[in-house]
């Protein structure tokens, strides 16, 4: 029999000057960043909180604080990496993940495959089990006046009973 379970993450950043946008681990063209203490990768910190909630170990800031200067700058990748450890350690796999990215702008269509791409090869997942999607706000909202970016995760992981 297998233990499955679920998980939900959400995550929310600013864009702000002198930085560079970062989501899913790929480096996206666009004239601002997202601000925050690591690279502040929000896609990846939405999925590693989906992952932790999945396996009820807490969430990003408890692993990962924003207090704590060796995550300062640090790349949001090599935090889902280190997640994926800890899942192993406590004997789960990763079925799937499904994320959305919410931004007006940059457009993503061409940077889809290549952000599953990243996720995959992080979460060491065949490319099938990685969706990515990426919505405008029609305008509303902080992300419809291109104020920054929402980033939501799902996943299902399992572990044998």
């Amino acid at each position: 029999m297998k233990d499955f379970r679920t998980g939900f993450g959400y995550d929310v950043h600013a864009f702000g000057d002198d930085r560079k946008l970062v989501l899913g681990g790929v480096e996206i063209p666009h004239s601002q960043g997202l601000i925050g203490h690591s690279d502040a990768d929000a896609l990846s910190h939405a999925l590693i909180d989906s992952l932790l909630g999945a396996a009820a170990l807490g969430d990003i800031g408890s692993h990962f604080p924003d207090t704590d200067l060796r995550y300062r700058d640090i790349s949001s990748m090599a935090l889902l990496e280190i997640t994926y450890y800890l899942l192993k350690k406590h004997d789960f796999e990763i079925s799937n993940i499904d994320c959305t990215l919410v931004l007006e702008k940059p457009k993503l269509s061409n940077f889809i495959n290549t952000i599953r791409l990243s996720i995959s090869s992080c979460l060491k997942l065949d490319i099938k089990r990685v969706s990515v999607k990426a919505k405008t706000n029609e305008g509303f909202g902080f992300e419809g006046r291109e104020e920054g970016v929402t980033a939501y995760a799902s996943c299902l992981i399992y572990s044998d009973c």
